[in-house]
């Protein structure tokens, strides 16, 4: 439980928050649509990439209900180039929920936000907090590093079990009048004075109380496990072009880009030159004849969390569409430019088309 009683912590905290804090939007309300909607932002990006996409969600969506009925295309475009694209349809689904099951109001308390899918307990106690003061930790990766150097814990902040012991330090220290201050000054803290390297010790008003500094310990607190291997993916895209247009597909459930548009594809373990999977596998699936086919050269490559993609891009034309059963089977439909600018994709395919089309 919290205590009602500020800690020098807590009040160091506040005190530096109000002299350094940095005026975001959403920190000037208390709605919860738009503290949510910033949270999961957030939740991708530092604040400076983060806050154009914040600014153009709310432009296009200024109450929950526009979100909840906006096209998936529409908000999977919005969000293109944060990745994690699972975390947008979340987001859709969210406010879907919210306007269907609560009548576009949020939950007003901790326990309630975590009924809504894709609102986990940061997210959770981030609204309950900023939005309805209730005095619950808010954890991010900020408040683990801050929380382990000044108080020496040397759990691993990514193993689940550790997370009880940092919020119980963190819920020891709100200040129960000021929950929301306190949770929006340690996230702050981490962010721009207890950084992950190179952090402003000198002028750290928990200096003295820092066990970190005191010890050392700067560079090895927090503990945290490494992180797991890259998984190195090989796509080689194939533009199909007829009269202008180009065919484009939806992507499946089951990988990576989940809903966004892309190319016909074909995945391999390198990026060698491919005459024969050409057209033993392309050609043959798409029930075409050979055809002259120009690699662009370039290599592009895109890094996701524990995959990391290099992609080439072949161009070719065609004097004929494709047959109607081949496009169906494959799910390929040709677009326009402009229409091709409207749908969702990958940065990846977005940096192409920029580069090649738009």
């Amino acid at each position: 439980m919290a205590t009602n009683t500020p800690t020098f912590f807590s009040t160091a905290l506040i005190e530096w928050y109000h002299r350094h804090r940095r005026p975001l939007p959403w920190r000037e309300t208390t709605e919860p649509y738009a503290i949510w909607l910033s949270e999961i932002i957030l939740q991708q990006t530092r604040v400076r990439q983060g806050l154009p996409y914040y600014l153009k969600f709310i432009e296009r969506f200024p109450r929950i209900h526009d979100l909840a009925n906006a096209p998936e295309d529409e908000v999977l475009r919005l969000w293109q180039g944060l990745g994690y694209y699972s975390r947008a349809r979340n987001l859709h689904y969210t406010a879907k929920q919210v306007v269907s099951e609560f009548g576009g109001i949020f939950p007003a308390s901790y326990a309630g936000l975590l009924q809504l899918k894709g609102v986990g307990s940061y997210t959770a106690a981030a609204i309950a907090s900023f939005a309805y003061r209730e005095p619950v930790a808010v954890l991010d990766g900020n408040v683990y590093r801050v929380l382990a150097r000044v108080f020496g814990r040397h759990e691993n902040i990514a193993a689940p079990a550790s997370k009880k012991v940092f919020e119980e330090i963190a819920n020891a220290h709100i200040p129960t009048g000021n929950p929301d201050t306190f949770n929006q000054a340690i996230m702050e803290f981490g962010a721009i004075q207890c950084t992950p390297v190179a952090p402003d010790c000198l002028f750290c008003p928990l200096q003295q109380e820092c066990f970190a500094f005191q010890h050392g310990l700067i560079n090895v607190l927090p503990v945290k496990e490494k992180t797991k291997s890259s998984r190195q993916r090989f796509f080689h895209y194939f533009v199909l072009q007829h009269e202008g247009k180009i065919y484009l597909k939806k992507r499946p459930g089951n990988d990576i880009w989940q809903g966004l548009y892309d190319f016909f594809t074909l995945e391999t373990d390198s990026l060698f030159p491919i005459p024969e999977l050409i057209q033993e596998q392309v050609f043959d699936a798409l029930g075409l004849p050979p055809f002259p086919v120009n690699s662009t050269g370039k290599v592009y490559k895109h890094i996701l969390s524990h995959q990391k993609v290099s992609a080439q891009f072949y161009l070719i034309s065609l004097p004929f569409r494709l047959r109607e059963e081949t496009e169906e089977s494959i799910g390929l439909q040709l677009y326009s430019i402009s229409e091709i600018e409207e749908l969702p994709k990958p940065i990846l395919i977005h940096s192409f088309l920029d580069e090649h089309f738009f």
